[in-house]
C-alpha cells in the first residue's frame, strides 16, 4: 500500500500541473459592452445652429420715396451682413399704425424698427420740437451739423427714458405751404384753417401769423383740404407730391420755413436682449445709411416741383423782404420753446449753427 501511494502523488502532482500551464490566462481589464446609457464618445461635434430674429421694421411712406428706399436698404444690408440672422420685414405707409402707434410699438417690443417724425412723437420727448422752431435753420447743411453733433446726440439720448434707442436722425426736407387762397404777405395769413400736427410749437406758429391752427391726423389730411375743413397746411415737398395735396390746393408757397427731421429708431429692451454682433450691425447699418437718405431727397425735391407744376397748382416763391417779415414774426415761436425746457437746448443749437 505504501509502494502505491508512493508512485500515484507523484503521477497526480505531475498531471495538475500540466492542466494549469494549460488554460488561457484570464483578462484582468474586461472591456465594457457600449450601453445606450454608455454611449461611445464622438470624435466630431455637430456645428452649433445661431438663434435668428425677427426684425418688423414700420414707417409712413410711399414705396417710391427716398425712407422706404433706405428702408430697403437696411434690410439688404443688415440681413447680409449678419448671414441672416437678421430678417427683416418692412411695413411701409403706416401699416403698423399711426406714429404714436408704432413709437408705443417699439416701448412694448411689439414693433423693432421705425422712422418717424420728429413732430410726431413729440409728445413722448417734447424736448423733439426744436425741429418745428421756424427758421431755425437757414440751409439744409446747418441742420446736419446739428442734428449730427452734440444737441442731436442729446435729443436721441433722450428717446432712452421712453424705452426707445435713438440712432440717427433722416429728413424730409424744409416745410412749405399749401393753401386754397394766395399767400404773398404776413397778413395773407390772417383768419385762414391750417392743419397742423400736434406740436404746440407748430400750433403757435401759427397763431402769431393770426391764423387758426387745427390738429387733424394725416391719414384725414386730403380729405380734410378737399372739403374746405381748413384752407391749407405745410409740409415738405417730398409729401406734398407723393399724397398729391396739389389736387386739392391751388397753390404751393416756398417758404422752406420750417425743417421736418425723422427719428430712426429701436426698441431699446429688443435691441438689448440682442447678441452684442447684431447690435452693432443694427446700429451703424442705421447711421449710415442717414446720409444717403438726406441726399435722395435733396435730389428728387427739384422733380417733385416739376410734378405739382405740371398739375396747373400755381408756385409762388416769397421773396426776401417778406420772408424776412414772416422770420421776424414768428421769432417769439423761439421763446416759447426755452420758456417750456430751459434755454440750455435752445443756446447750445444756437451755438452750433452759428445764430
Amino acid at each position: 500500500m505504501k509502494k502505491i501511494r508512493k508512485w500515484f502523488l507523484p503521477l497526480l502532482c505531475s498531471v495538475t500541473l500540466l492542466w494549469g500551464c494549460g488554460r488561457p490566462a484570464a483578462d484582468p481589464t474586461p472591456s465594457p459592452t457600449p450601453t445606450p446609457e454608455t454611449p461611445t464618445p464622438s470624435t466630431s461635434e455637430s456645428p452649433k445652429v445661431e438663434e435668428s430674429f425677427e426684425v418688423s421694421f414700420g414707417h409712413g411712406f410711399m414705396p417710391e420715396t427716398p425712407h422706404h428706399q433706405a428702408a430697403l436698404m437696411f434690410k439688404e444690408k443688415v440681413e447680409t451682413k449678419s448671414n441672416g440672422r437678421l430678417k427683416v420685414t418692412i411695413f411701409p405707409t403706416d401699416q403698423l399704425g399711426s406714429a404714436r402707434e408704432q413709437f408705443e410699438g417699439l416701448q412694448l417690443g411689439t414693433q423693432q424698427v421705425a422712422l418717424l417724425p420728429t413732430a410726431r412723437i413729440s409728445g413722448f420727448v417734447p424736448e423733439l420740437q426744436l425741429f418745428d422752431l421756424p427758421f431755425l435753420f437757414p440751409d439744409r447743411q446747418t441742420a446736419y451739423k446739428l442734428m449730427d453733433g452734440e444737441v442731436g446726440a442729446a435729443l436721441l439720448d433722450k428717446l432712452s427714458s421712453q424705452q426707445v434707442k435713438g440712432v440717427a436722425f433722416y429728413e424730409d426736407g424744409f416745410k412749405h405751404f399749401t393753401a386754397n387762397k394766395e399767400i404773398r404777405t404776413v397778413d395773407d395769413f390772417k383768419g385762414l384753417k391750417f392743419r397742423t400736427m400736434e406740436s404746440p410749437i407748430i400750433m403757435e406758429q401759427f397763431r402769431v401769423l393770426g391764423a387758426n391752427p387745427t390738429p387733424i391726423d394725416f391719414a384725414e389730411l386730403y380729405n380734410s383740404l378737399q372739403q374746405g375743413v381748413v384752407d391749407g397746411q405745410e409740409n415738405p415737398l417730398v409729401t406734398i407730391k407723393n399724397m398729391k395735396f396739389y389736387e386739392v390746393q391751388d397753390f404751393v408757397i416756398l417758404s422752406g420755413h420750417g425743417y421736418l427731421g425723422h427719428a430712426f429708431m429701436f426698441s431699446q429692451n429688443w435691441f438689448d436682449s440682442l447678441p452684442k454682433d447684431l447690435q452693432d450691425i443694427l446700429e451703424s447699418t442705421g447711421k449710415e445709411l442717414a446720409a444717403w437718405q438726406r441726399a435722395e431727397v435733396e435730389k428728387e425735391e427739384a422733380l417733385y416741383l416739376e410734378e405739382i407744376k405740371k398739375h396747373g397748382t400755381q408756385v409762388i416763391e416769397l421773396d426776401s423782404e417778406n420772408k424776412a417779415a414772416l422770420r421776424d414774426l414768428t421769432r417769439s415761436v423761439h421763446k416759447l420753446y426755452s420758456d417750456k425746457f430751459g434755454s440750455e437746448i435752445l443756446d447750445k443749437a444756437y451755438a452750433e449753427i452759428g445764430q
